[in-house]
């Protein structure tokens, strides 16, 4: 028990170093394909630009794989007429 208390110190400050890393490692840095402009968008920069498509086509907010290839492909060319592409 003793060695345990010793050893605390090593452990807790171990672990708040690696905190930083292990938290941005779990980053969610989607990455979708385009397969009508063959290109890939990064998805989390990409959401501001479909909630934007969803209001102007006044549709209602549905996640975007939930869309059929239609609605994807319309979503596409929108984005890619888009003066700021990437």
């Amino acid at each position: 028990m003793h060695k345990l208390f010793r050893n605390l110190p090593v452990f807790a400050l171990s672990a708040a170093l690696a905190a930083p890393i292990l938290i941005s490692g779990c980053a969610v840095h989607a990455r979708v394909y385009d397969p009508y402009y063959h290109d890939y968008h990064d998805w989390n920069g990409e959401t501001v630009y479909y909630s934007q498509w969803e209001h102007d086509t006044h549709r209602e907010h549905k996640d975007f794989q939930q869309r059929s290839k239609d609605e994807q492909k319309q979503y596409w060319d929108w984005r890619h007429n888009q003066s700021n592409q990437h």
